[in-house]
């Protein structure tokens, strides 16, 4: 994208992705949203701060060995007695709804399997809920898999979640997605 994601405006005149992205989080119950970032990412890190209560940021130390130390480094911040779960979803994917969340945590709630996957019109998407009981699988998944090496062994118990939200599988990964999301360019 020639500059960090987190930073894009989600549309015209919009809040930062992380911005957006985190006040959906918020509103769809997400107790503590936590943005994982580079030690030197001095940017990320004063939009987080200004984000308001209930968003942090937290400084990957690893993140040269790519996106799943990130998701690593944010539950072991997250990771403390009385949390059952984390969220993990790429700050790419800004436009994940409330409900989306919302639908999310009351399937976690209400049947504690050990992966919740939101889905939409059978696409598989983000965000994703890791329960307690998966945690040391992400913690020692193969780098080169990620995380759907934990989302492969737990095939069989995984519980996707078909949400009426496109923002679950809208990755904005390079300059023509930001186009055809938002239609205007960069």
């Amino acid at each position: 994208m020639g500059r960090s994601k987190a930073l894009l405006p989600a549309g015209p005149d919009g809040p930062t992705f992380v911005r957006h992205l985190s006040a959906n989080l918020l509103a769809g119950g997400v107790a503590d949203v936590l943005v994982v970032g580079r030690p030197d990412d001095d940017g990320l890190r004063a939009e987080v701060e200004g984000a308001g209560p209930g968003v942090r940021f937290v400084v990957n130390p690893h993140a040269e060995n790519g996106q799943l130390s990130s998701a690593v480094a944010g539950l072991n911040a997250a990771d403390r007695p009385g949390v059952h779960a984390v969220m993990v979803t790429p700050v790419d994917t800004p436009l994940i709804q409330p409900t989306t969340v919302r639908a999310l945590l009351t399937m976690f709630a209400t049947r504690r399997p050990p992966i919740v996957r939101a889905t939409y019109r059978g696409r598989h998407g983000h965000p994703v809920i890791f329960g307690r009981e998966v945690f040391d699988a992400l913690r020692h998944a193969d780098v080169a898999i990620g995380a759907k090496a934990v989302l492969r062994a737990q095939a069989a118990r995984l519980v996707d979640v078909d949400v009426d939200d496109p923002g679950v599988v809208h990755d904005i990964d390079e300059p023509g997605d930001y186009v055809r999301v938002f239609d205007q360019p960069i």
